[in-house]
Parts: C-alpha cells; sequence; structure tokens
C-alpha cells in the first residue's frame, strides 16, 4: 500500500518548483505519522468514535422543500455534541492527541503540548442521542410544528466509527389566525393597548415562540418609555387558542392581573441630583446634598412647577451646568423615560470626560392617586483634566507603504467647562515601500496638530436636531506637515477645518465642514524629480507636472455614512459613504480675474472645482463561515473657473493593498497609460474619474485563520485631455475596455483586536497594453521566474480591504 503512494509523491516533486520540493518530504513525513498512529486502538473498550449527524426528514405535503432545508439546518446546529476536527477524512487533532500519548504531570511540557496541538476523541453517547432528539423536538414545537417526532440512532461506519442518525416526522405548520389584546379600565392596561399596533403576531406569520417572547420584550420597552418604571416582560401573558381549526391558532395578550402594585402605575420624575466630581475615597463630600445649587430654569415655563429642580453637587463649579441640560434626557416633572435615561447614560460615557458612569433611582412617594415620583441621582467620576501621552504604532498605506509612527499627545478635557476636549499632536514617522525592489521612495513625516472638539452644535444661530440622538459634535481642527521624499522633494501641507458631526438615526451619520482650507506645495526639488518633468511615460510627466504649482483649496465637505442596523439578525448587511465636496466658489464671486485671468488670495492661485463619490459595500452571509464581500467605488472631479486640472491632493488613485490588487500602487492609469516601469512604486499622480468594482470571498478556517479569493476591477481617467497623456488619459465610452482586473487569494490572521492580511494576485487585464492584447490570461505561468516577478503581486497589510 505503501509503494505506489510513495511513487505518485516523487512524480508530483519532479513536476514542482524545487522551492516547493523541499516542503513535501516534511509534510508527507507528518502525514504518514499520523496515519500509522491507529485512532481505532486507542479508543476505550466498547467505544465508538462520534463523527457527526444526519437527517431524515418525514414532512408533510404542505410543506416546501425549502422549509425542510431550514429546518435541518436548524437542528443540525443542536446537535450535540461537535465531531473531531478532521483532514481528508482523517480526525488529526485526535492522532496528535494519541501520539503525543498520556502525560505525566498536567502541568508538563507535554501535556501543555497536548492541550494545544490535540483533541480528545468525542464517544458516542447514547444519554446523548436521547438528550439531542428531546431538545430537537422542544425546539419545532416552538416553531409551531405541533405534535412532531425526532427519533435518534447510531449508524455504525465501522468497527470504531459512527454516526448518529436521526429521523424527523415534520407535520404542518400551525400559523397566527389573529392577535386580540385584552384590557380594564387600568393605566397599565390602557397603555399596552395603546402600543398595540405595532405587535410583531401578525397574522398569516408561523407560530413562533421567539416572536412571542419578543413581543413581550416590546412591550415592556414601550410601557416603560410611557412611564411606568417597574414593568417587566414576565408581566404580559400571551395565551393562544389552537382549537380554531385548520392549523391556525388564535392569540390574546394581556397584562397578569397578579403583577405587583407598583408596575401597574407610571412614574414621574421628582428630583434630578447629579454629583460629577464623584470618588468612592471622597463619596461623603461629594454627595452631600446640603452643597447642591440650583441652576437657573430653562424656560419661563418652568417658574410655575414647583417639582422642577435640577440639583448639582459641585463646590468647585468645575462644570457649568449646562453641560448636564444637554446630556441629560430627564427633566423634572415629566415621566420617566427607559428611552431618554439609556440616551442620557450613552451621553455621559461618549464625552470622554469621565472614567465612571452609574446612576441610581429611589422612589420618592405619591405624585398623585395614580402615579408616583422617582428621585434621580447619577454619580459621574471624571477622568484627569490633563494628560499626556506616548505612543509608538506601526501602520500600512494603500500604496504599500509601511513603516512606524511616534505620537506624542496632550489632551486638556473639560477645556471650557462643558466637556469640550482639546488634543495636541506632535508626530513623526518613517514609511517605507514593501515590494519596491529597492528602487523605491523613503517617507519622512513631521507634523503638529490640534483638534478642539465640543459636544454640541456651536454657531451664531440655532441649529435643529434630533435630541433623541447621540450629542452632535463640533470639531475646529488646524495642522501642519512636513513630508519629505528622500529622493524626489520636500511637501508642506497646511491645512484648517470648522465642521459638525451628527446623527439623525442609529443608521446614518452626517458629517458637515463649511470651512475647509488646504494648502501644500513642494520645495528642495532633487535632481530624480526633475527627471520626472521630462520622463517619456506621459503618465510619469503629467504627475511631476501637477506638482509645480501650489495647491490652494478653500471648500465645503459634506458627508453621509449609512449602515445597516447594528441589531439586525440578516444574512445581509451594506455600508454607504457618499462625499460632496465644492470648493471656491464664494471666493471666485469675491475675488476679481487678475492680469493673467486667473483669481489669487495672498498672490496664490486658489482652485475651483466639483468633486463627489460614492463608496458602497454589500456583505452576504453565505454560511456561519462563508462571506461574500463586494464593493463598487465611484468618484468624479470637475476642474473649472480658476484651474483646468484637478489639484492633486484630491485625485483618486488605483493599485495596491486595498485597491486593485493585481498592480502596484498607482501603476494603473489614467486611461490607457500607466507607470508600466513597475519596479518603482510611484506615489503622485492619479486621475479626477475613479471606477472600481471587488468582490471576494472569505471563509474562516477555525477562529485564527482564514481564506480569500478576490477579484478586483477600476481605473481612473482624467476629466479633460488638457494634459500630457491628452485623450489616452481621458474618460471615454470605452471605460469598460480600459479597466485593470485582476484577481487572487488571500490568507488573513485574525488576531482579535487586529487582522494581518497577505493578499498574492496576477493581472488578468492590463488597460496599458496595445487593444486585442489587453487579456492576458493565456500568459499565466507560475514555472517562469521572469513572469512571476512582472506579474505577481504580494500585499501585506492590517485589516480587510473593504
Amino acid at each position: 500500500m505503501i509503494l505506489p503512494a510513495q511513487h505518485s509523491i516523487l512524480s508530483l516533486t519532479k513536476l514542482c518548483p524545487r522551492n516547493v520540493r523541499f516542503y513535501i518530504f516534511p509534510f508527507t513525513v507528518f502525514i504518514f505519522s499520523l496515519q500509522s498512529c491507529n485512532v481505532a486502538k486507542h479508543l476505550p473498550a466498547g467505544e465508538k468514535l462520534y463523527i457527526g449527524a444526519d437527517f431524515v426528514v418525514n414532512a408533510d405535503s404542505t410543506v416546501s422543500k425549502d422549509e425542510q432545508e431550514r429546518v435541518e439546518d436548524q437542528l443540525a446546529a443542536l446537535a450535540r455534541p461537535r465531531p473531531n476536527k478532521r483532514l481528508f477524512g482523517y480526525p488529526y487533532k485526535v492522532g496528535i492527541y494519541y501520539m503525543i500519548g498520556e502525560p505525566k504531570k498536567e502541568t508538563g511540557f507535554r501535556a501543555s503540548l497536548r492541550r494545544r496541538f490535540g483533541e480528545a476523541p468525542v464517544l458516542a453517547s447514547a444519554r446523548g442521542l436521547t438528550a439531542n432528539s428531546q431538545l430537537m423536538s422542544n425546539v419545532l414545537e416552538n416553531s409551531g410544528y405541533f405534535r412532531n417526532s425526532v427519533q435518534g440512532e447510531f449508524a455504525d461506519l465501522n468497527k470504531s466509527q459512527t454516526k448518529a442518525r436521526y429521523t424527523v416526522q415534520l407535520p404542518q405548520r400551525y400559523v397566527v389566525d389573529s392577535v386580540s389584546f385584552v384590557g380594564d379600565s387600568t393605566q397599565v392596561a390602557q397603555a399596552m393597548y395603546n402600543v398595540s399596533p405595532r405587535t410583531l403576531i401578525k397574522p398569516g406569520d408561523p407560530f413562533n415562540l421567539d416572536v412571542l417572547k419578543a413581543e413581550q420584550e416590546r412591550i415592556s420597552t414601550a410601557l416603560k418609555q410611557r412611564g411606568f418604571y417597574y414593568f417587566q416582560p414576565d408581566y404580559v401573558a400571551i395565551l393562544s387558542d389552537t382549537a380554531v381549526g385548520n392549523h391556525k391558532a388564535r392569540f390574546y395578550v394581556a397584562v397578569k392581573p397578579d403583577i405587583p402594585a407598583a408596575a401597574k402605575v407610571p412614574y414621574f420624575i421628582r428630583n434630578i441630583y447629579i454629583f460629577p466630581n464623584y470618588n468612592l475615597a471622597t463619596a461623603r463630600t461629594d454627595t452631600n446634598r446640603t452643597e447642591a445649587y440650583r441652576p437657573p430654569v430653562e424656560n419661563a415655563a418652568d417658574t410655575g412647577r414647583s417639582l422642577r429642580r435640577f440639583f448639582i453637587v459641585d463646590s468647585g463649579r468645575v462644570f457649568k451646568p449646562q453641560l448636564f441640560n444637554d446630556v441629560i434626557g430627564l427633566r423634572p416633572g415629566r415621566r420617566y423615560n427607559s428611552r431618554a435615561q439609556d440616551l442620557s447614560l450613552s451621553r455621559l460615557v461618549n464625552l470622554g470626560t469621565f472614567k465612571y458612569v452609574r446612576n441610581r433611582f429611589e422612589p420618592a412617594g405619591q405624585y398623585g392617586q395614580d402615579s408616583a415620583l422617582l428621585d434621580v441621582n447619577y454619580y459621574l467620576t471624571p477622568l484627569p483634566r490633563k494628560s499626556l501621552r506616548l505612543e509608538l504604532s506601526g501602520n500600512s498605506r494603500s500604496n504599500n507603504l509601511a513603516g512606524t509612527v511616534l505620537t506624542l499627545s496632550w489632551i486638556q478635557r473639560n477645556f471650557l467647562g462643558r466637556a469640550e476636549q482639546l488634543t495636541i499632536n506632535g508626530t513623526a514617522g518613517i514609511d517605507l515601500q514593501i515590494g519596491a525592489l529597492g528602487q523605491g521612495v523613503t517617507n519622512y513625516r513631521y507634523g503638529v496638530d490640534a483638534t478642539l472638539s465640543f459636544p454640541r452644535l456651536v454657531s451664531p444661530f440655532k441649529i435643529r436636531y434630533d435630541r433623541r440622538q447621540v450629542l452632535p459634535k463640533t470639531l475646529l481642527t488646524v495642522g501642519y506637515e512636513l513630508l519629505r521624499r528622500d529622493s524626489l522633494y520636500d511637501l508642506n501641507s497646511f491645512r484648517a477645518s470648522f465642521g459638525y458631526a451628527f446623527r439623525t438615526s442609529n443608521r446614518i451619520e452626517h458629517s458637515v465642514t463649511p470651512f475647509n482650507i488646504a494648502y501644500a506645495f513642494i520645495f528642495n526639488e532633487k535632481p530624480a524629480f526633475f527627471n520626472q518633468l521630462i520622463d517619456p511615460n506621459p503618465a510619469i510627466q503629467s504627475a511631476a507636472i501637477r506638482l509645480l504649482d501650489p495647491q490652494f483649496i478653500l471648500s465645503s465637505i459634506y458627508t453621509l455614512n449609512y449602515n445597516s442596523d447594528p441589531r439586525t439578525k440578516s444574512r445581509y448587511t451594506n455600508r454607504l459613504t457618499w462625499n460632496v465636496e465644492p470648493a471656491g466658489n464664494l471666493a471666485g464671486l469675491l475675488i476679481p480675474l487678475g492680469e493673467d485671468e486667473y483669481r489669487r488670495i495672498f498672490g496664490i492661485q486658489f482652485a475651483q472645482f466639483f468633486r463627489t463619490d460614492v463608496d458602497t459595500r454589500h456583505y452576504f452571509q453565505l454560511t456561519p463561515k462563508l462571506t461574500w464581500a463586494n464593493r463598487f467605488f465611484g468618484g468624479i472631479g470637475i476642474p473649472y473657473g480658476n484651474i483646468n486640472v484637478m489639484p492633486f491632493v484630491r485625485q483618486y488613485f488605483i493599485g495596491g493593498a486595498n485597491s486593485v490588487r493585481a498592480f502596484r500602487p498607482r501603476a494603473v492609469g489614467p486611461g490607457r497609460i500607466g507607470f508600466v516601469d513597475s519596479g518603482i512604486l510611484r506615489q503622485d499622480g492619479g486621475g479626477d474619474i475613479k471606477l472600481e468594482v471587488n468582490t471576494e470571498l472569505r471563509a474562516k478556517l477555525g477562529s485564527l485563520f482564514q481564506l480569500a479569493a478576490f477579484v478586483d476591477a477600476g481605473n481612473v481617467w482624467n476629466y479633460t485631455n488638457e494634459t500630457v497623456g491628452g485623450l489616452d488619459t481621458q474618460f471615454n465610452k470605452n471605460f469598460l475596455s480600459e479597466l485593470a482586473i485582476g484577481g487572487g487569494v488571500g490568507l488573513r490572521i485574525d488576531l482579535s483586536y487586529f487582522l494581518i492580511r497577505a493578499d498574492l494576485a496576477t493581472p488578468f487585464h492590463k488597460p496599458y497594453l496595445d487593444e486585442g492584447q489587453r487579456w492576458v490570461l493565456n500568459q499565466i505561468n507560475f514555472r517562469d521566474p521572469s513572469w512571476r516577478k512582472e506579474n505577481l503581486v504580494l500585499n501585506i497589510a492590517v485589516g480587510y480591504p473593504f
């Protein structure tokens, strides 16, 4: 039996490259070592190895094929225990377990090795078979398959292995006929009736116990939002009547009659006490209510309500009272609302000012015959007002740059008394090019920036927003960066912005930056840069020419982020980001034309353009371990008025670890030209228009490793032909034939906090070749070293590409 196997392996090694042959022999030895460890002879007497379960479903004629498959998948997920992992049908971890042998000590090296790489055999158990059958029958019962039957037995495969076989009798499923809410004159019953139109129990839907439990939760949440502080989901009774006939059930929903009296009445807020300097060591002083002061009432209407009190214990007046008016959603004199309470806690936590946030409610007597009062206490432990942090981090960029950044951060919290945060960062870093074959450019970065964040909207006029969401932010940012490209030039960049970020729902976030200023210019040019100005490749020459003029941008930016509901259990999720940036319009109206027919500020020509792009991503969970991920990106920048071409800092690029991975960073386009001298990794240049499509299958191999197979396509083009490349770079109706297309495979290591990714790709379609020669699939030759050097691109990065 061994000789034929050896012969086939020897034949295979002749066909493999030398570096592959090196691994075949030890791998073969390892496999035969495991196979030689006969698992069967190590099993306890009379025991058999459990290898899984299968199902025989005998369904009623009314149950569709798809429904049967869904039920089978549901029951398969319930089957316990889980069988041992197998490789080519062999329980390799069990083999390792027995090959290592029984350790003498539980804390020794052998024991540690066995736990890490081995796995104890999973044995068949008749008791487990009975328990599984009962559990599966109960789950089917809860899903509306009344009077079902699940019988389990073992089916031996050989003398040492067996599997469980479950025979399922699946009757017709019960559906909802109608739902009625039964109430009385009590406030809680009337409140439940008022929220009944949003019931989750819908006529025609299948019977499902999970839906009934969700309905109890929904009613409880809705009542707590209406003041019923002590109401619990268990206080809702849902009765079913299955005697309707034709496999239908009527449902009756009511409040249980024996619930506590406190759960039957709504509660109103009496006083709110805030302790913003709470500390366990000084708790007695920090929570002394005699030290509390009451801020001014919110408006004139509040003065007539004696119960409207808002108390703060802050002897040093460290925090301005208006902060808590903004953050805390509960109000004295109003009904308790669980949603306002949850929002208040979320806002306090996300301020970044308090280390610990805790609250407590106290009954405070009767408000009337049919209601009661609560006092609310918020205990807030602040973070240090000033802090200094030194951080060393690694990074990888989309253009295959990798390096380190040293950041010194100074943070002052509660800067102006209302939880504002001032952050000043000083940075220094170095970026090296991966895969540049020794011809790349090394970047040195030095910078400083300051950001002042306000947890509210700061504006000379009132801006309305949805106060039921998290607090909006106002961001004021200024910064400077010096980028030294050691063999090319130095780049000075200045920026400043003022804008807002706010949410309108848990899925939609808006960012509005009405004032954004960017100014960049190169200096200290090196001979290598001047060589690019006369390079015969029009893409290289055009990119270098664009760098000569200073880039001065006065713009406004709007960004919309949309995400699927984070609470959804759907197998499909999606994300969308839309950016809009008009630039130079106001300055174009106010600044007159110069003698050269261009408008300037302080002698600097500013840019006028309109730029917009959309990035949409779609994820399909095909199985628990297989995901299909897709991305589409489309963007366009239109220069006009004061400029003829887009500023290089607002251009689009293609290629690299997060783009079309079969091509090196920025090595494609614009249009039919590109940086075909792939040994040198270019960093400047791009296009005004970008289209990109990516699709990727991601498979999990346990909790640590993942595999991927992907295809990417895309390119960039210029909006006009007023460039060195001319018509070859301009977007046209034949853009589909100018897409760069490539694909490959990837390995990912999921370390929980971050993911390390290695993607190996090769081009399928090269747009810079002559027509008729762009498809290069027939040229793939992994055995040719020159082909591998030119066409295999390895991208190493952190995180998913999309």
